[in-house]
């Protein structure tokens, strides 16, 4: 049994003193009590820790090398796609496992207790397979296992090069399967995650209504009717343009029309939609799962966040090109970007709660869904995935209730994590991974060997 006591607490009927948090070996949390004499670990202010629902791992070692103009006029999301893909050719099972261990640590370091893995380098350069069709999926086990992070992984199914149907090409044919050899890879990738904690997790993620064909998408939903399932949709105008001219309609009305999400569903970006595209689809109980740095990275364009959770909408933060690994900067650009568009001020804001205060609850909640995982909360019967601030600090100093999540996401930063557990996994202390430097000694080595291609 362990147990974790901190001064203030955030549960789900409120703000809390004293509270004593006991979970068991399996890592779900047994006992939750307020008004408790301190004892075991001491902390000052715990939080629910949240799911990132969208990261593409390999991604992490090309931070800082495409920031510069190419020769065409005009980048975009388009031209860093083309580095992207020469940057992921030079990539081996080694080098993606070490980057992939490395920010998974800093996802911990941040305040995440799990991480969804959007999974799609599966085959060796050239899209030659390896000789077991889930090594890549293996290697992300792997480096889950080095981490502890709380892992649902997600392998992409990616067939075409675009709507047209035509054939993948370059980077991208490390990507490609036909169904029934996403189904064999999907087998290995279960059997691996095996070898983790029985938090960790499974979904699938067909990767676009450009990659993949209408039929197959059906297909991977009706396949695997039990599992998360994790899907690009309307990111980009060029996108919605090349979706509409070959299917008809705009990518989200397409869905809605002929094959309508559920609360399984989890929709990454959705960064480009109109007013009744967004309450249609808020109301289907699908999260979407929003990754505001890398969107204002690719200038994707600003989800309509005020519109989508006047709806009721769920919605979650992932880091997806993880350019920067950082829950406090997810979380306040998001509201910031809404405040951008709008003239206004605490645009997510109810007369309930603040800001920062909702944002954190509906991530928590959203998160937590979007992965098939039982947390969010901190309550009895649900995984020990929690966070710690630091109360000492300047930002939170005499700080109460809703004014916590808003010092720590306005003001602060992540360096305020003092403690992170994943399903009871104690792995962040005192602001440190516990095997921060065996992970980036691996890292750096894994940089060296990259460090010329861009």
């Amino acid at each position: 049994m362990q147990e974790i006591w901190a001064e203030k607490a955030l549960l789900p009927q409120g703000w809390a003193e004293a509270v004593l948090v006991e979970a068991g070996a399996e890592g779900l949390i047994s006992r939750v009590t307020t008004g408790a004499e301190p004892r075991g670990h001491r902390t000052g202010i715990l939080l629910p820790a949240p799911v990132n629902v969208h990261s593409h791992a390999f991604q992490r070692a090309m931070a800082g090398l495409t920031e510069r103009r190419g020769p065409q006029a005009g980048d975009s999301f388009w031209t860093w796609r083309q580095l992207m893909y020469r940057f992921l050719d030079h990539l081996n099972p080694d080098q993606v496992e070490a980057i992939a261990a490395f920010v998974q640590m800093e996802m911990q370091e941040a305040g995440y207790a799990a991480s969804a893995e959007f999974h799609y380098l599966h085959h060796g350069p050239g899209g030659v397979p390896y000789d077991a069709p889930g090594e890549m999926s293996e290697r992300i086990v792997a480096a889950s296992g080095q981490s502890g992070i709380g892992l649902c992984l997600l392998p992409v199914l990616y067939t075409t090069g675009g709507c047209d149907g035509r054939l993948l090409d370059g980077g991208q044919r490390r990507f490609g399967n036909e169904f029934d050899a996403f189904a064999q890879l999907c087998e290995d990738a279960r059997r691996a995650l095996g070898r983790l904690p029985q938090d960790a997790g499974f979904g699938v993620a067909p990767h676009s209504l450009r990659a993949v064909r209408p039929d197959d998408l059906r297909a991977c939903a009706d396949f695997f009717p039990d599992v998360p399932v994790h899907m690009h949709l309307a990111e980009q105008r060029a996108e919605v343009a090349e979706v509409e001219a070959a299917l008809g309609a705009r990518p989200v009305t397409w869905m809605l029309d002929n094959m309508p999400p559920d609360p399984r569903w989890c929709l990454i970006h959705c960064t480009q939609m109109t007013p009744g595209e967004t309450t249609a689809l808020a109301a289907t109980g699908a999260v979407a799962g929003l990754c505001p740095i890398t969107e204002s990275s690719l200038g994707d364009g600003i989800f309509d966040g005020v519109r989508w959770a006047g709806a009721g909408g769920a919605f979650a933060v992932g880091s997806d090109s993880n350019i920067r690994i950082s829950l406090a900067e997810e979380l306040r650009t998001l509201e910031y970007s809404q405040r951008l568009r709008d003239g206004s001020r605490a645009a997510l804001a109810t007369r309930e709660h603040s800001a920062g205060r909702r944002i954190f609850d509906a991530v928590c909640a959203g998160g937590a869904r979007a992965a098939g995982r039982r947390s969010g909360e901190i309550a009895a019967g649900h995984q020990a995935d929690l966070m710690a601030l630091d109360a000492l600090s300047v930002h939170l100093w005499e700080r109460s209730g809703d004014q916590i999540t808003d010092a720590w996401i306005f003001a602060g930063s992540d360096a305020l994590v003092t403690d992170l557990w994943s399903s009871g996994r104690h792995m962040v202390r005192e602001g440190r991974h516990i095997h921060k430097d065996r992970i980036t000694t691996a890292y750096l080595r894994t940089m060296s060997g990259l460090r010329d291609i861009l």
